[in-house]
C-alpha cells in the first residue's frame, strides 16, 4: 500500500470513529499551540490572508470580493437589489427550523432520521391496476415526488434558507441572520431528536424497484451551500465554535458513507452530471475538513475522468445532449466543472486552461454554447422546458466564470443579456466589475 493510500485509510478509519476523531483533533490542537505558541489575533487574520490552500478562507466564495461587495453597498451602490434581499431575508427569520423527521413516508429503515426521496422523473405505470413498478418520464418531474412526504424540497429550502441568512448576515452585520441561520444547522445535523443520519441510502428510490438510488446522491449537491455558509459565519466570529465541531464531525461521517458506500462508490463512476457533481460534493467536503492533500488528489482525477470523458474535442458534452433538456443539462454540468475549476485554483492547481489529449476542455465546453446563449443560434437538441429558464441560467454561469476566471469576454456575453440585474445573490458570484 502507498503512503497516500494508507494515509487515506487510516483518515476514513479515523472519522468513522467520532470519539477517537475528537481526541486525535484535540491533541494536534494542544501540541500545535503548546509547541509553536498561541498566535496572536492579527496572526490568524494574516495566515487567513495568505494560508495555502485557503488563501481567502472561503473555498467556493471569494472573501475579498464580498467584502467589495459589502463596501459598494455601504457607499448606495444596488439599493434596490439589496433592499429586496433582505426584505427577502426577513421572511426567512419566520421559516423552519427543517428536518427529517418532519416528513410522513417511513424510510425503508423504519428510521425517521434517514433521508428518503423519490426519483422526480419516476411515474405510476397506467398499464398496471397498482401502478407498480413506476416508469421512466425523462425529464417530467412528478408532482408527487416533490411533496412534504419526502425530504427532497424540505432540504433543499433548508440548504437555501441557511445560505441566504449567512450572507444577509454579512452584508447587514445583524446577528438575527446568524442566529436563524445557526438554529436551522443544528436542527438538521446536530440536536439528537430532529438531526438526520449521514448517508443517503434511500435517495431518488422508485416505487415497486429499488429503495435507492447512487443517483440521489447529486440532490446533496447543494451541500456546497450549507459548507459555504458555515465559512461565512465562522470568518465573521457569528456561530458557536461547538456547533462547529458538531457538524465537523457530521460531515465527516457523511463523507465516509459517500466514499465507502455501494451508492457513494457508484456516483463517483458515473460517466455524465452525476460524477461530476459527486465530486463537487466530495471535494468541498475534504477542502473543510482541512484533508488537503485527497482534495488535491480528486483534482487531480478530473483531469482524466470527467473532462477528457465528458466533453469532446467541439466542447460538447454528449452525455447531456442525449436528454429531453439538453440544455439545461449541459449548463448544470458545466456548472459543476466551473465549480471544480474554481476549487483547483485556490489549491494551486489549473482545471481552468488543462486540455485533455483528445482537445477536451472546460473552456471548449463553454465556447461550444456561446452561439446559442448569445442566440446567433437556434438550440437544435432537446429542451422540452422553458428554454429561456434554461438560458437565463447559463447567462449567469458566463457570469460566473467570468468572476471567477477573469474572463472579459464571458462578461461581456453576460451582461449583455441584463442577466445580472434581477437578485442580489447573482451579484455575490457573478458580479463581473469584481475581477
Amino acid at each position: 500500500m502507498s503512503l497516500s493510500n494508507t494515509i487515506n485509510y487510516l483518515i476514513q478509519n479515523l472519522v468513522s470513529n467520532t470519539r477517537l476523531f475528537k481526541v486525535i483533533l484535540a491533541l494536534t490542537a494542544f501540541l500545535f499551540f503548546n509547541s509553536s505558541g498561541c498566535p496572536e489575533k492579527n496572526d490568524v487574520e494574516l495566515s487567513r490572508e495568505i494560508s495555502t490552500p485557503i488563501r481567502q478562507y472561503l473555498n467556493l466564495l471569494d472573501l475579498n470580493k464580498l467584502n467589495n461587495l459589502k463596501k459598494e453597498v455601504r457607499t448606495g451602490n444596488h439599493k434596490a437589489l439589496y433592499a429586496k434581499f433582505l426584505r427577502s431575508a426577513n421572511k426567512l427569520l419566520a421559516e423552519g427550523p427543517f428536518s427529517v423527521t418532519q416528513k410522513t413516508q417511513i424510510p425503508p429503515s423504519g428510521d425517521k432520521h434517514d433521508y428518503i426521496s423519490i426519483g422526480p422523473y419516476w411515474w405510476p405505470d397506467p398499464e398496471k391496476s397498482n401502478g407498480l413498478p413506476w416508469i421512466n418520464k425523462d425529464g417530467q418531474i412528478n408532482p408527487i415526488t416533490q411533496g412534504g412526504n419526502t425530504d427532497n424540497v424540505r432540504k433543499s429550502t433548508f440548504f437555501q434558507n441557511v445560505y441566504v441568512l449567512s450572507l444577509a448576515y454579512f452584508f447587514s452585520e445583524k446577528k438575527k441572520y446568524a442566529k436563524k441561520a445557526e438554529e436551522l444547522l443544528r436542527v438538521w445535523f446536530v440536536d439528537s431528536e430532529t438531526k438526520m443520519n449521514p448517508n443517503l441510502n434511500f435517495a431518488q428510490g422508485v416505487p415497486g424497484r429499488i429503495p435507492g438510488r447512487s443517483s440521489g446522491i447529486i440532490e446533496f449537491s447543494g451541500i456546497r451551500l450549507v459548507i459555504t455558509s458555515i465559512e461565512i459565519l465562522d470568518s465573521q466570529s457569528a456561530i458557536n465554535k461547538e456547533i462547529i465541531d458538531e457538524l465537523k464531525i457530521w460531515f465527516a461521517d457523511y463523507l465516509h458513507w459517500l466514499q465507502t458506500s455501494e451508492g457513494g462508490i457508484e456516483a463517483k463512476k458515473a460517466q455524465n452530471n452525476h460524477g461530476t457533481w459527486y465530486d463537487v460534493q466530495e471535494i468541498t467536503l475534504l477542502l473543510y475538513l482541512e484533508r488537503f492533500e485527497e482534495a488535491r488528489l480528486s483534482l487531480e482525477m478530473v483531469k482524466t475522468n470527467r473532462i477528457a470523458t465528458q466533453i469532446g474535442p467541439d466542447g460538447a458534452q454528449p452525455k447531456e445532449l442525449i436528454r429531453t433538456k439538453a440544455l439545461h443539462y449541459s449548463t448544470f454540468n458545466l456548472h459543476a466543472f466551473t465549480l471544480l475549476a474554481h476549487l483547483a485554483e485556490k489549491n494551486d492547481m489549473d482545471l481552468w486552461n488543462y486540455q485533455a489529449e483528445n482537445g477536451a476542455s472546460v473552456q471548449k465546453a463553454y465556447a461550444f454554447l456561446i452561439p446559442y446563449v448569445t442566440e446567433q443560434k437556434e438550440w437544435d437538441y432537446q429542451q422540452i422546458t422553458n428554454i429561456k429558464a434554461a438560458k437565463r441560467k447559463l447567462l449567469l454561469l458566463f457570469g460566473e466564470a467570468s468572476s471567477a476566471f477573469k474572463n472579459t469576454e464571458f462578461c461581456e456575453i453576460a451582461l449583455s443579456r441584463n442577466s445580472q440585474k434581477d437578485r442580489f445573490l447573482d451579484l455575490v458570484t457573478s458580479k463581473c466589475s469584481v475581477l
